[in-house]
């Protein structure tokens, strides 16, 4: 791809995240870092892990909730907002399901709680209370609820995907932290001069 083709989807792709609501701007970014890494996942899982990879593939049912996250904000931030959770919160309850509970899949919750509590503000604590219950919720249920994995894994290699899912959460909450504190003082401020929508 030339450079100039490859800055102008680069361009398009950073007008469909902006937002002048600092809040819907990260959840709209953190959704669109999501969309772009979920293709590769399989390929982390096969290198990392097993060269058996079928079920990563459930990650794709959530790709167009996470790519349609900046649409929604045009319409409702709080919709936005919502949106992003429900499929940060459904993909990791489905991953749970076709990996299996000895998948340490279930740290994806973390980044899921961190957006939970900080994608809302004070007007909206009952929405931020909400969401932290369902983290809560799904992180609590029980493993025979849940059923058989698609595929059992050899302990070695639950070992290995454990560490890939440790490492690609920590990284995605570090990404989650990064951006609210980098946007701080915008987002104190439209705090103070911003309803709710």
């Amino acid at each position: 791809m030339p450079m100039s083709r490859l800055k102008r989807v680069v361009a398009a792709i950073r007008a469909y995240a902006a937002h002048p609501d600092p809040r819907a701007a990260i959840a709209s970014t953190v959704a669109l870092v999501i969309v772009s890494n979920q293709p590769f996942y399989p390929l982390y899982l096969h290198w990392a892990v097993s060269p058996v990879v079928t079920p990563s593939y459930v990650t794709f049912l959530s790709t167009p909730l996470f790519a349609a996250v900046p649409a929604a904000m045009r319409r409702s931030t709080r919709f936005g907002r919502s949106l992003l959770l429900v499929a940060g919160i459904g993909n990791t309850l489905l991953c749970r399901v076709a990996f299996g509970t000895g998948s340490g899949v279930e740290v994806f919750l973390f980044p899921c709680l961190m957006l939970a509590l900080m994608l809302f503000r004070r007007p909206e604590r009952a929405f931020a209370l909400s969401f932290a219950v369902l983290v809560f919720v799904t992180y609590l249920l029980p493993p025979a609820l849940l059923g058989t994995p698609l595929y059992l894994y050899e302990p070695g290699e639950y070992a290995a995907l454990q560490r890939l899912n440790l490492l690609s959460a920590l990284s995605l909450t570090a990404l989650i932290g990064w951006l609210f504190a980098g946007r701080l003082d915008t987002i104190s401020r439209a705090d103070e001069t911003t309803g709710t929508s």
